[in-house]
């Protein structure tokens, strides 16, 4: 599979978009935020 077939979600915190990773395979329906900064600062919007 090629990285631009990837499927990929917006963060809201930071709104930029992140693609899956394989860390995340198998829980990938529960990701929201790109990062564990994003999903830390999720309070302060």
């Amino acid at each position: 599979m090629k990285k631009c077939d990837l499927p990929s979600k917006t963060c809201p915190v930071c709104n930029r978009p992140f693609t899956w990773r394989k860390k995340w395979e198998k829980n990938w329906e529960n990701v929201v935020y790109c990062s564990k900064r994003c999903s830390g600062n999720r309070r302060m919007k």
